[in-house]
């Protein structure tokens, strides 16, 4: 995988959707307008970091490569060299997969 240039910062993390598969329902293609969003992304990078009220860093609970499942609607959409991307919060992240 080539080097993404999106650095996120502060407690955002960057995720890539998985591909998802066209679904067919009854012999019938379901257009893309009408698909669920896919909620497992992968980790991309992650941002600089969240610090508590006294100044110190808190760690991330998820690390680049993982699979993790995020809330539908959350983050922001960017697109770069062809590929779509998406920045959310931490708290977006709803869990880790595997």
């Amino acid at each position: 995988m080539a080097k993404v240039k999106i650095k996120p910062i502060g407690d955002r993390v960057l995720v890539q959707h998985l591909e998802e598969k066209e679904q067919v329902r009854g012999g019938i293609i379901i257009p893309d307008s009408a698909k669920e969003k896919p909620q497992e992304a992968k980790v991309i990078a992650l941002g600089t970091g969240k610090k508590d009220e006294n100044g110190k860093s808190v760690p991330f609970e998820v690390r680049v490569g993982e699979m993790v499942l995020l809330s539908p609607y959350g983050g922001s959409e960017v697109k770069l060299d062809g590929e779509t991307y998406k920045l959310v919060r931490e708290d977006d992240i709803l869990g880790v997969v595997g």
